[in-house]
């Protein structure tokens, strides 16, 4: 069992988290002195539609239909590098993909939890994680700068038949 975590992938009011999101989006664009483009707004706007991680080449077929007008790869790629370095999305490396960050410019652990049935991923904050982590490297005078932990299971909607089944 998970402790002293909070898990954002919860049944929620999905409207509310978006515009959350994208509040969040401008009011770290103003604090960095950065722009947010219509572009870059769009792409943002897209990662935060599912909870599902979005390679660039369907945001580039997502935002072309969005925009209707075609999009080059360079558009979409810029757009992403801007995100990441406002951390407001995050690259999951096994996936090649990217989603939305609900903790932006603060320090968290990058734990992702993704569901190997529907492909919804959440992430988690959970400070015990972090503190090992740190921890860790710091024995071997380690500056840890950022990690990445990726999990695969079942989110508590696909799993639900699974427990159904198993109460027969």
């Amino acid at each position: 069992m998970l402790t002293n975590s909070r898990l954002v992938h919860q049944p929620h009011d999905h409207g509310r988290c978006i515009n959350a999101a994208m509040t969040r989006a401008h009011d770290l664009c103003i604090e960095q002195n950065a722009r947010m483009t219509t572009t870059r707004e769009s792409v943002l706007r897209l990662l935060w539609q599912s909870h599902r991680p979005l390679g660039a080449y369907q945001l580039q077929d997502q935002l072309a239909e969005l925009l209707n007008k075609p999009i080059a790869p360079p558009t979409v790629y810029r757009a992403i590098e801007f995100l990441l370095q406002l951390g407001l999305i995050h690259r999951l490396p096994s996936l090649n993909a990217y989603i939305g960050c609900p903790f932006p410019n603060s320090e968290h652990s990058n734990l992702f939890l993704i569901c190997t049935e529907c492909g919804s991923a959440s992430e988690m904050a959970h400070a015990t994680i972090n503190n090992t982590l740190q921890s860790a490297g710091a024995k071997v005078n380690f500056t840890l700068q950022s990690q990445s932990l990726e999990l695969f299971g079942l989110c508590p909607q696909c799993s639900e038949p699974l427990e159904a089944d198993s109460n027969e």
